[in-house]
């Protein structure tokens, strides 16, 4: 199996404001953006644009240990031959617990979109501001993992194989044993399925602790999972919209209230309407 590559092998690096550059024969960023037309060729162009993607995951992961001090715990418990999920040191000690789950796709524990982080900055696409805010505010913080789901051999990870597999398992073994009596979710695109999921299958054991749901453009209606109204009370769905931040959208009967995020694109959503989230949760928490 070809040795996994580093951004720099790849001639890449992110500058001072996040930002992805080619990098000078020093080693040292270029004002270059990233380019994916490196040959003629569409597939050579196309693997070289995963590899950079794999060795992008790496980086974050390394920011998230380094950076924001996280620590990882191992999928399924006590295996080294599995994935991982990235929390806060004293995550299990605090009285808030905030869980940051990401869509599908590429995207791995930290990123909310690889495309955001490529071509904007670092502050677009990963979750690293969330887990700032939340760590200023006191709460600890818990990072799924929800998309690796293989081994390097193409096998199944072992209570891993889907999203929501992961979430149980995680919840079952994780979140069960931390302290908080508040847990909070932040979830994504797909994650908001993943959540729902969840919460249908633990009913009143989620409903005791969760008490606020911030989706960014999530995608749950679509799971065919009825929503309580206890989960319809505690979630708000920002959703794509080139309307101002927090406008009232249309909200069907079986939902929870939508309002706009503040941009017309998906991936941007997360980040565009971080703020309206954390004023959303404070507020949850008070009534608490």
């Amino acid at each position: 199996m070809e040795s996994l590559k580093t951004m720099k092998d790849l001639g890449y690096a992110f500058n001072s404001a996040g930002q992805l550059r080619k990098v000078d024969s020093d080693g040292l960023p270029t004002d270059e953006p990233f380019q994916f037309s490196v040959s003629d060729q569409h597939q050579e162009c196309q693997a070289h644009y995963e590899k950079l993607g794999d060795a992008i995951t790496n980086y974050i992961y390394h920011l998230l240990e380094t950076q924001e001090n996280l620590m990882r715990l191992p999928v399924p418990v006590g295996s080294s031959q599995g994935t991982f999920i990235f929390v806060t040191k004293d995550y299990d000690k605090k009285d808030v617990l905030m869980i940051l789950i990401n869509g599908s796709g590429a995207v791995r524990a930290g990123q909310w979109a690889r495309s955001l982080i490529i071509n904007d900055c670092l502050d677009m696409g990963t979750q690293i501001p969330y887990i700032k805010k939340a760590h200023a505010k006191g709460f600890g913080v818990m990072v799924l993992n929800t998309n690796d789901n293989c081994l390097p051999n193409g096998k199944k990870i072992p209570q891993s194989s889907t999203a929501e597999e992961h979430a149980s398992y995680v919840w079952d073994n994780y979140i069960v044993k931390a302290k908080a009596e508040s847990v909070v979710i932040v979830a994504h695109s797909y994650g908001g399925v993943v959540t729902l999921a969840l919460a249908d299958r633990l009913k009143n054991k989620f409903d005791e602790r969760v008490k606020a749901i911030a989706f960014t453009d999530s995608v749950h209606s679509f799971s065919n999972i009825k929503m309580s109204e206890h989960f319809k009370e505690v979630s708000r769905n920002w959703i794509s919209s080139s309307a101002p931040i927090d406008t009232p959208m249309n909200t069907p009967d079986f939902d929870c209230s939508r309002v706009s995020a503040g941009h017309p694109k998906h991936e941007m959503t997360s980040y565009a309407c971080m703020d309206s989230v954390f004023k959303f949760i404070e507020e949850k928490l008070t009534k608490v």
